[in-house]
């Protein structure tokens, strides 16, 4: 390869119809910190909610693009089925369900998938998501919980774990994971669908539950139709600016459509499509969210890259209001 190694996730964008009651979930369930109040620059209309640790480290990431009249997601393959949060242990696995109870979250038992503690639940949509132990986890470090959480400080989520793809071809996914974006195969572990081939694990950089993704093959399935509570996308860790044009210039050499160099201002993108058709993101893991708003304020105004500010007063009037302060 002429470019270095992902480090792992980055971020995890998907949609949501409610943005009100997506901001109370995710910060007064979960625990998640409100590190990033913006709008999707590609349609300003609507909002982008940037949830992670305390300050919005790499890789602990999970973000909402509001689209009020989003349908219903009908599941199926060439589709991102599965985000995964880190916990520290498997003692807070037990915690959050006693939580998942407490707040009437849709959820399923604790289990074990791939050694690692796990409960699977649904948010108020239906988004498919995870928690994970990090008990016996050694790889790609987690974030730090933020201590004004609702949520202990020891039982806090700590990034993003394994994500999972569904496809109905896994080699051709396979193929951009291993000869392209640098992965590695490492393992399987058994689907928990009777006569489905097992689940393939793949890892990038330090490896563990930040740098894993799982690949799973579904030839029943139709096309996955996304809504509200599905995944838009996942977006994969670049240490630096220079690294990400480097990328760029790669999947111009292998001829690899792609969207060129993208400036986000939180960080810098590449976008490109896997030939099952699931949109991955090349990110930075700089500047971060601290350029336009303090540490200690994150999340609680509307913020607006430099390049939109004169826009302010248009965009503000297309947006319902939403209280992030309380």
């Amino acid at each position: 390869m002429q470019v270095k190694p992902l480090l792992g996730q980055h971020h995890v964008s998907a949609i949501t119809a409610n943005a009100k009651e997506n901001y109370r979930f995710y910060t007064k369930v979960l625990g998640l910190r409100l590190v990033k109040k913006s709008i999707n620059q590609d349609d300003t209309s609507v909002y982008h909610l940037f949830y992670a640790d305390e300050r919005g480290n790499p890789g602990t990431d999970l973000t909402f693009f509001e689209i009020p009249h989003a349908g219903t997601t009908y599941h199926g393959t060439n589709s991102i089925s599965l985000t995964s949060l880190r916990v520290e242990s498997d003692e807070a696995i037990s915690y959050w369900k006693k939580r998942f109870e407490e707040f009437a979250v849709e959820h399923d038992e604790i289990a074990t998938k791939y050694g690692r503690k796990t409960i699977a639940f649904r948010d108020f949509e239906g988004q498919r998501l995870e928690l994970v132990s990090d008990e016996t986890n050694h790889g790609v470090l987690g974030g730090k919980p933020w201590d004004k959480s609702p949520v202990p400080v020891e039982y806090g989520i700590i990034g993003l774990g394994p994500v999972k793809l569904t496809v109905a071809q896994p080699e051709i996914t396979a193929k951009i994971l291993t000869d392209v974006m640098g992965y590695r195969e490492k393992d399987s572990y058994q689907s928990n669908l009777n006569n489905h081939p097992p689940i393939r694990v793949f890892e990038t950089g330090e490896g563990g539950t930040g740098g894993e993704i799982y690949l799973e093959e579904r030839a029943d399935l139709q096309s996955e139709r996304p809504g509200r509570g599905s995944v838009h996308h996942v977006a994969f860790r670049v240490e630096s600016e220079e690294e990400l044009k480097k990328w760029v210039d790669y999947l111009k050499q292998l001829r690899l459509p792609n969207s060129g160099f993208v400036e986000r201002y939180y960080f810098r993108s590449l976008y490109f499509r896997e030939p099952n058709g699931i949109l991955f993101e090349l990110a930075t893991d700089g500047p971060g969210f601290e350029g336009d708003e303090s540490f200690e304020h994150l999340g609680e105004n509307l913020s607006l890259p430099p390049y939109f500010e004169n826009q302010r007063a248009e965009i503000e009037a297309k947006l319902k209001p939403l209280d992030t302060k309380e």
